[in-house]
C-alpha cells in the first residue's frame, strides 16, 4: 500500500511542530525545512487542522502550532486524516465489481491486514517517530547557525 504524498508530508508538518522551539512554524519555514513545495502543504496543514492535530493563526507571529500533545498524536490518526482510500481490494471500497465479490476469502483476508496495519500505526505516536529532538533539529535547520536560522 502506498500513501499520497499528503500523508507523507503531513507527518513532516508534524515532527518539524513536534522539534520546532515552542512547536510553532510557518508554512513557510516548514516548506524550506523539508524542500517541498509550499503549495501543497498549505494543503496539508489545512487537512491537518480540519482534524483538530494542528492550530493555525494568520498574521505577523501567526503560523502553524500542534494543538494535542504529541504523546495523544498517533500515525494511524494522521493517515486516517490525511488518506481517503484504504482500500487495498477493490472489495473493501464502495464500489464492488468484481465478479467473485462476495464468493471469495480475499475480503477478508485484506481486512484483517488492514486492521493489523492500523493497529501498528495506532499505537506509534508522534513523539515516539521524534526520536531523536537534535538530529531532527540539524535536518531540518532549527539549530541556530544551521541553515542560516
Amino acid at each position: 500500500m502506498k500513501h499520497t504524498s499528503h500523508a507523507d508530508f503531513a507527518l513532516r508538518v508534524l515532527l518539524y511542530l513536534r522539534v520546532a522551539p515552542g512547536r510553532r512554524g510557518s508554512v513557510g519555514e516548514i516548506a524550506v525545512a523539508h524542500h517541498v513545495s509550499r503549495h501543497h502543504l498549505d494543503k496539508v496543514v489545512q487537512r491537518l487542522a480540519g482534524a483538530g492535530l494542528v492550530e493555525t493563526t494568520r498574521g505577523r507571529g501567526g503560523g502553524v502550532r500542534l494543538v494535542r500533545d504529541p504523546t495523544s498524536i498517533t500515525v494511524g490518526d494522521v493517515m486516517r486524516a490525511m488518506e481517503n482510500d484504504f482500500a487495498v481490494v477493490e472489495c473493501l471500497g464502495p464500489a464492488r465489481y468484481c465478479r467473485v465479490a462476495g464468493v471469495c476469502g480475499a475480503r477478508s483476508v485484506f481486512s484483517k491486514a488492514l486492521d493489523a496495519y492500523f493497529a501498528v500505526l495506532d499505537d506509534a505516536t508522534l513523539e515516539d517517530i521524534a526520536v531523536n529532538d537534535q538530529g531532527l533539529r540539524g535536518a531540518l535547520g532549527l539549530i541556530h547557525g544551521a541553515a542560516g536560522h
